[in-house]
């Protein structure tokens, strides 16, 4: 293949046999594309709308150097792309009419690409206000005290319960998504385990997910307390909590996304024993109307 060749397929299986040990060297940056690879391949393409989900790879020498997924409707994903790559993939992508709405990827790529993307179809990237960083876990540091209570993990009995948590998640982040047991399976709160942190009477006060072990990696994923009950340390137990069972499960990089714009809780990962790893973007496009005639 030439240095420049995107191999597009929608063939999950295909692509991970393909670039698995790719992804799989640097979990931590493939965050995304891990997961989504995953869940398409146990879920199945139909699980993600009516268009076939695409992955592409970029190889060199018989070595896949790059990849990205598209899922409809959502965007592209990418991994780390040099500016000389990412231009090669918008040129690709756009010859063959593809018109995402977005693109996400850790900062200098996704810039990259808005820009190439800008050049090669005409489309305005505008950077999205929400501005995330990963972390990846260095050595647990516990919070001390712990508040008073324990951490108990959900089961399939306690899904109302799962599903009144990651509704209250999603409504805080501006997330709209339909959550009731007929449509629970398709959301992507679905497939992770949850803990509740409850005070001593049982009174559940904080929760947090963690998806599962890809690559080696597990991340944690959700995490929420209900405003009224911030501030008492009850974030800190239950991620600790979490992030312990992760380890305890084999896990040899726990990582977590935050957004930038709370330093409470970046402030609050830091102590936990989090470094940061990257940051990450996302671009929206949007697209001149055609001329009519």
């Amino acid at each position: 293949m030439r240095p420049d060749h995107w191999h597009l397929t929608e063939d999950v299986d295909g692509f991970l046999a393909r670039a698995g040990d790719f992804l799989r060297s640097q979990p931590g940056p493939h965050v995304m594309q891990l997961t989504w690879a995953e869940r398409v391949r146990t879920r199945g393409a139909d699980a993600f709308g009516t268009t076939a989900p695409v992955f592409g790879m970029l190889e060199h020498a018989g070595e896949v150097r790059a990849t990205f997924y598209r899922l409809s409707p959502r965007g592209f994903g990418l991994s780390p792309l040099t500016p000389e790559q990412a231009d090669s993939l918008a040129a690709r992508l756009a010859a063959l009419g593809h018109s995402p709405l977005s693109v996400s990827a850790d900062h200098s790529t996704a810039t990259a690409f808005a820009e190439a993307w800008q050049r090669h179809t005409g489309a305005t990237p505008k950077l999205r206000d929400t501005r995330l960083r990963l972390y990846r876990l260095g050595t647990l540091t516990p919070p001390e005290p712990l508040p008073a209570g324990r951490g108990r993990v959900l089961g399939e009995q306690d899904l109302e319960q799962v599903m009144f948590w990651c509704g209250e998640f999603a409504k805080a982040v501006g997330e709209t998504v339909s959550m009731d047991a007929g449509s629970w399976a398709s959301t992507r709160f679905a497939d992770k385990r949850y803990t509740l942190w409850e005070t001593p009477d049982g009174t559940p006060v904080s929760v947090a997910g963690m998806n599962p072990m890809i690559g080696g990696q597990i991340q944690v994923d959700i995490v929420y307390t209900p405003a009224h009950l911030r501030g008492h340390g009850y974030a800190g137990a239950v991620t600790a909590e979490v992030s312990r069972a992760a380890l305890a499960a084999g896990a040899r990089d726990v990582i977590l996304f935050a957004d930038l714009s709370n330093p409470t809780s970046n402030a609050l990962y830091q102590r936990l024993g989090y470094r940061t790893l990257t940051d990450w973007a996302v671009y929206d496009f949007s697209y001149a109307a055609p001329e009519a005639g």
